[in-house]
């Protein structure tokens, strides 16, 4: 009896600890291992941009970043890196391809680039753009628009005169191929009737800015919200520009209401089935995705963190005093939004494939 008594003491001693383990555990509040915070300890992210520095994409994804970390677990340093090249293609081939495919990398890129992978017909797209890793947006562009800008002193400076055929040309900028800009450009010219003369090529957004003040273009399709971030001194009253015409709203904005839709001038119905067909993903203002095949956790996490900071106060002060919009949109709307260009009929895909070469 005496020399199994220290080993039932032994064994009483650990179904104890065992017990007294399972219950810390158990314990409502009690501190668990959090994978995810313990693998982006430490750890960098990349926020790639598809532009340059000083653009709309490049203002939002910096802001963003700012405040980005303290709502991911691990709280990672936050690093934006500009990878401009072709509208954005570069870098959205980029993350579909060779960005790490951990959670340490997400972008963003222009709106049209979900578009133009949906459509096919571009060799040099390199995604599937249902198959990356959604995180959303921080603007539907509800309060937004994207917007012909031409210079007041421009020879084509009103509508009447930019839909004369016989004419001189209104001398927009674009940046490269496949951009969105210049695919709004051939879309507008076709269904509206703008006599539009497209000079593309710019590295970016804010080299097409410099170009109009210098009077090199007469004007540009571009994002209110852009112009408020970027160029504020536009938008006053003795501004070198005026908007000629609203694209990707249903209505006009309440702050331009003598300024008609692309909607309102389209030549017939088929041409607002075709512009609003390439409304869609401006809706999804500025996409923000990750990798395909991240780890389901941390794709959640990151789809969670770009929610909670487009609801953070410092975030919504910062973007507020930059002319932001915040009008947040989700991923699984992001989603239900690429799955209405894949499911759209295929005459007017194919009208859409043909703007975009130019056509």
């Amino acid at each position: 009896m005496s020399r199994k008594s220290p080993l039932r003491a032994r064994a009483r001693a650990i179904v104890a600890a065992l017990a007294g383990a399972a219950a810390l555990v158990a314990a409502p509040g009690a501190t668990r291992a959090d994978p995810v915070a313990d693998f982006y300890k430490g750890k960098q992210v990349q926020v790639i941009v598809g532009y340059g520095t000083g653009g709309g994409y490049d203002v939002y994804a910096r802001v963003i970043a700012r405040h980005f970390a303290k709502h991911l677990p691990g709280a990672p340093t936050m690093v934006v890196q500009n990878m401009p090249g072709a509208g954005s293609l570069r870098a959205a081939n980029h993350l579909y391809v060779n960005a790490p495919k951990d959670g340490t990398a997400f972008g963003t890129f222009a709106r049209n680039m979900p578009l133009l992978g949906v459509l096919g017909g571009n060799k040099n797209v390199q995604f599937d753009p249902r198959k990356f890793t959604w995180l959303g947006s921080p603007s539907s562009a509800q309060d937004d628009a994207y917007m012909l800008f031409v210079r007041k002193d421009s020879k084509v400076n009103t509508l009447a005169k930019a839909r004369d055929p016989k004419g001189e040309p209104l001398v927009i900028g674009g940046t490269a191929e496949g951009a969105t800009g210049n695919d709004i450009a051939f879309l507008i010219r076709d269904t509206v009737g703008l006599n539009l003369k497209l000079i593309a090529g710019y590295p970016d957004g804010g080299a097409i800015f410099i170009a109009i003040e210098r009077a090199e273009l007469d004007g540009r399709f571009v994002g209110l919200s852009a112009v408020s971030a970027n160029k504020p001194e536009w938008l006053k009253p003795d501004g070198i520009v005026r908007p000629m015409l609203q694209f990707a709203r249903r209505t006009r904005h309440p702050d331009y209401p003598d300024v008609p839709t692309a909607r309102e001038l389209a030549k017939d119905a088929d041409a607002r089935r075709l512009i609003e067909l390439a409304e869609i993903p401006y809706m999804l203002s500025r996409p923000y995705a990750a990798p395909p095949g991240l780890p389901a956790d941390r794709a959640a996490a990151l789809q969670r963190a770009l929610q909670q900071t487009t609801a953070d106060k410092e975030f919504l002060a910062d973007a507020a005093k930059l002319g932001l919009d915040v009008s947040p949109v989700g991923p699984d709307e992001a989603m239900d939004m690429l799955n209405m260009l894949a499911e759209a009929p295929e005459s007017l895909k194919e009208q859409l494939r043909k703007l975009q070469s130019g056509g």
